[in-house]
Parts: C-alpha cells; sequence; structure tokens
C-alpha cells in the first residue's frame, strides 16, 4: 500500500471518529457554554477555564453522541439522513466505539473533577446520562414527548458554562436552560415532520408518525409563541438590556413567522427549512446575550 493511500486511510479513520462525536452539534452547545461563562463573570473568564471547561464539557457532549450511534445503529439504517454513519455503515464496530465513547467520557470527567469543580463535573455526567441512556435507550422509543422530556438534558450546556466559572448555580443560569428547552421542541419537532415517513418506518413514535403533521405543526407554533415569552425573562428580570430585547424581538418575530407558514401554507419545504431557521435562530440569540453582556447603549 502507497504513502498516499495510507495517509487517504488514515484521515478517513478519524474522520470517522470525528463523525461519531457529531461536532455540529456540539459546536451549538460550546457556543452556550461559552456565553454561560461570560455572562457569570463582569469581566473575562479566566483562559484555563475557558480551555479546560469547554474541552471536558465537549468531550462528554462528545461521548454522549457516540453512545447515541450505537443505540440507534439499527434506527440508523433505516433512515435515509443516518443511514451513512459510521456505525450503522459498518465503518467502525459498534464495540470500539463504546470504548472510544468511555475514554472520552473518562477524561472529560478528569479534567472537570480536577481542573473545574466537582459540581460541573457532577452536572456534565448527569446530562451525559440524560442524553446518552435515559432519551435515546428509553424515551425515544416510549413516547412522542420523549423530545420534551428528554429535552433538559441538552439545555444544560449554559448552565455548566456558569458553574464551570463560579461552582455555584445561579437562577440567570437556570432560565438559560429553560431558554434551551422551551426551544428544543418546536426545532426537532420541525425536522420529525419532515421525517414522519422514516420515522414511521423505524417505528419511532415521534409526535408526527402518533398524532399526524397538522397536530405537530400546531405544537411548534404554540412553543414558538412560548418560546418569545420565555426569552423575555432574562430582561424582565435584569439580566439583559436593550441590545437583547431589541435580538430577541426581530428573532421571535421571524421564528414564528415560519411557524405560521409551516402550520398553514402547503409548502412541502418549510419543515426543513423552519429547523434550520431554528438552529440559526438559538446562535444568534445567544450571541446577543453575550454582546448584550460586554456592550451598553450610551444614555440607556
Amino acid at each position: 500500500m502507497g504513502v498516499d493511500a495510507v495517509a487517504e486511510r488514515t484521515t478517513a479513520f478519524w474522520r470517522d471518529y470525528l463523525e461519531l462525536c457529531k461536532p455540529k452539534v456540539v459546536l451549538l452547545m460550546i457556543l452556550t457554554v461559552l456565553v454561560g461563562m461570560h455572562l457569570a463573570v463582569d469581566g473575562f473568564v479566566p483562559l484555563d477555564i475557558l480551555i479546560l471547561g469547554n474541552l471536558g464539557i465537549a468531550m462528554a457532549s462528545g461521548a454522549a453522541a457516540v453512545v447515541n450511534h450505537c443505540v440507534d445503529k439499527h434506527i440508523d439504517t433505516i433512515m435515509a439522513r443516518t443511514q451513512g454513519r459510521p456505525v450503522a455503515k459498518g465503518r467502525i464496530p459498534q464495540k470500539n466505539a463504546l470504548i472510544f465513547a468511555f475514554l472520552l467520557a473518562v477524561v472529560a470527567m478528569i479534567i472537570l473533577d480536577v481542573f473545574i469543580n466537582r459540581l460541573t463535573a457532577v452536572l456534565t455526567l448527569a446530562s451525559l446520562v440524560g442524553y446518552a441512556f435515559v432519551y435515546t435507550m428509553y424515551l425515544k422509543r416510549a413516547t412522542p414527548q420523549n423530545i420534551v422530556i428528554g429535552g433538559i438534558a441538552g439545555a444544560t450546556p449554559p448552565l455548566l458554562g456558569w458553574t464551570a466559572v463560579t461552582g455555584s448555580v445561579h437562577p440567570h443560569a437556570l432560565l438559560l436552560v429553560l431558554i434551551i428547552f422551551t426551544w428544543t421542541p418546536p426545532h426537532f419537532w420541525a425536522l420529525a415532520i419532515h421525517r414522519k415517513d422514516e420515522y414511521a418506518k423505524a417505528e419511532i413514535p415521534m409526535l408526527p408518525v402518533t398524532h399526524g403533521t397538522e397536530f405537530t405543526a400546531t405544537s411548534v407554533l404554540l412553543y414558538s409563541i412560548l418560546l418569545a415569552i420565555v426569552t423575555l425573562l432574562p430582561f424582565l428580570t435584569g439580566m439583559t438590556g436593550y441590545v437583547y430585547l431589541v435580538s430577541i424581538g426581530l428573532l421571535n418575530t421571524w421564528f414564528i413567522y415560519h411557524a405560521l407558514l409551516l402550520k398553514f401554507s402547503q409548502c412541502p419545504k418549510q419543515a426543513m427549512k423552519t429547523f434550520g431557521i431554528s438552529i440559526t435562530y438559538l446562535m444568534i440569540l445567544f450571541v446577543a446575550l453575550l454582546v448584550d453582556h460586554y456592550w451598553t447603549i450610551p444614555g440607556v
């Protein structure tokens, strides 16, 4: 085997392991961790906490994602969106993937417990278990409210960022958790509408499968309105200022508009469009929180 062939095979090997960690999902999560860290202090986050805290939390999230790949192997082979994943496709043996997940989790817990603090390590472990085992292994297959109940595990990253800096749980950090918790159902249900037939084929009781597309679209709309109310709380409690208020006003108008289109238009691409917009919505919202924290409008 030539040098180029070996290099290509090695690159593909590491890309497969990286894919197991769902890097795009982890990057979005790390953004919320970073914002949680910075909102917890008046100045700037100490560099060691910034680097090691995010590294530990990212590794734990990656471990949870790997377990998700292993548990959902059968489902992934059925669904077009996921059938090319490394474990489903057989490029990485399930045993190897589980060993990888275990090593990621152990190193993550050591980093967080030794270099950050015990509270962050414990909360991160609880989130890992909640997503990888409670949601993926049980809730996902047990109830159409799976994403609502299990959403708490995916909503904790900004809290983890906050506790990494302060070593304590603050009500403002819990507001950030509440925002992501409320955002998760309309975000995921929009995707579920688009993938309804695949979920039905895989016998996963997602809301569009059990209650129909119309009911789910109504739920997305109602949750988007609830989200607009919840995102006002940081301003109403004095946590944020007018930069954030203006930002969420525009964001919520945009999101509710597309939720209305999802409910009342007949466009077959609207569900996937709403799903994509929900990701951009959360990214901009957390960037707005960060900008608002460090920049005040003169005279306001």
